[in-house]
């Protein structure tokens, strides 16, 4: 049966890439569940050449994916000071104060709305992973734990909750019912209100070969021009647009209900007008990704048979989602990868999804001393390098396969 796309209906025949069948990318596996089967997913993904979304069919539900969630958003200290910049500019911009309310959509532990609530100013968090929700309520900040779409934005509109700054980060590319989810927000804003989206630039993801931020979780890789056209349909106008490297690189969109909305700024129309350029309303683009695809495959697998040749120990650092999606792939299991770490106790003790690859503690690395570390999250490889500095002490390296395989002295 021929997918359909979840923004305008139209049949999907374009390939963006096909990466296999995968299992769940955060369905992290339990020691006492080793000898159990997992379930694995179609991870294909296709252009709509019609309204240019790309996007991956629905073939696990959110409910599967969301309700009991491993990521914990605290755990990384530069996604942390990303979110206090964040506050600590959308105050005074926007003149946010007691009598104002922000509504952060899929809220995570309180990561973020926790620094306008030290600022004095009201905050609600909708977050449907009950475990994840818990850690925000334990810091004070009330969180419905639903899904969000237009039932829920309608309910809290009803009951006067209509947000003053409605802010989304990396959600949009994690909703199933694009159009319900979207409609929902312009429900949700009050008159006058700012809403803004932050999610990975599809540009950036094809300029730098980064297919492993491609997993079953994200539903849809947005570029501005696409993440325009679905506001539009639903009365929200892009008015500014803010280029980021958040995530190996970021929009944070500002958008507001299109009546009164104003005219775009420079930058967003510079950027539209880039995407245009770059052939985002092409298929030529999306062909030549699928093969670049595959030869970051290649390379890394070159690099690992080699390294075990020559006798080298080679370790993980990280767990996150696009590790597994680049593992997975290239079939890359403990033959290659004696463990990873990860600094998030709520996924130390139990192994990477598919490959079976063990998650340790940080402190691991130091015990076994790998000459080989490869950094599964790339987009975070100066910090982590901060951290392990110690590693070049016994002459071990970092490794990076995205974009393009990396020995980093």
């Amino acid at each position: 049966m021929t997918p359909a796309c979840r923004f305008c209906g139209r049949p999907l025949a374009l390939t963006f890439a096909d990466l296999g069948v995968q299992p769940l990318a955060n369905s992290y596996v339990e020691p006492a569940d080793l000898q159990k089967a997992e379930t694995f997913y179609p991870l294909h993904v296709y252009v709509c050449e019609g309204c240019w979304l790309v996007q991956l069919p629905e073939a696990a539900s959110p409910e599967t994916i969301f309700s009991d969630y491993a990521y914990f958003s605290s755990y990384s200290e530069s996604w942390l000071r990303h979110a206090q910049r964040y506050a600590e500019a959308m105050i005074p911009r926007f003149g946010l104060g007691p009598d104002s309310l922000v509504v952060e959509i899929a809220s995570n532990d309180g990561y973020l709305l926790r620094f306008f609530k030290e600022r004095g100013v009201p905050v609600l968090g909708v977050e449907p992973a009950g475990n994840v929700a818990k850690a925000a309520e334990e810091l004070g900040i009330p969180t419905v734990v639903r899904f969000f779409g237009t039932e829920l934005a309608r309910e809290l509109a009803a009951g006067e909750r209509r947000a003053d700054l409605l802010v989304g980060n990396n959600v949009l590319a994690h909703v199933p019912d694009l159009n319900d989810f979207v409609q929902g927000l312009a429900t949700l804003l009050a008159p006058g209100g700012v809403l803004t989206m932050e999610f990975p630039h599809l540009l950036r993801l094809m300029e730098e070969d980064q297919f492993d931020t491609i997993y079953h979780e994200h539903f849809s890789y947005f570029s501005l021009s696409a993440v325009r056209r679905v506001f539009a349909h639903h009365g929200l106008t892009v008015v500014d647009v803010e280029e980021l490297p958040t995530h190996g690189g970021s929009l944070r969109v500002f958008a507001r209900c299109s009546d009164g909305a104003g005219q775009p700024t420079e930058r967003a129309t510079e950027l539209l007008a880039r995407e245009q350029a770059a052939g985002l309303e092409t298929s030529g683009p999306y062909q030549a990704f699928a093969e670049r695809v595959r030869r970051v495959k290649r390379q890394l697998l070159r690099f690992l048979v080699e390294a075990k040749e020559e006798g080298r120990t080679i370790v993980g650092y990280g767990a996150p989602a696009k590790g597994n999606t680049l593992l997975n792939y290239c079939g890359i299991g403990p033959d290659f990868l004696d463990y990873t770490v990860d600094r998030s106790p709520h996924k130390q003790g139990r192994f990477l999804p598919g490959t079976r690859v063990p998650i340790l503690g940080p402190d691991r690395i130091r015990e076994t001393r790998p000459d080989y570390v490869l950094i599964l999250p790339w987009n975070l490889k100066d910090e982590i390098m901060e951290q392990m500095a110690d590693v070049r002490s016994w002459a071990g390296k970092f490794v990076v396969a995205i974009p393009e395989v990396r020995v980093l002295s």
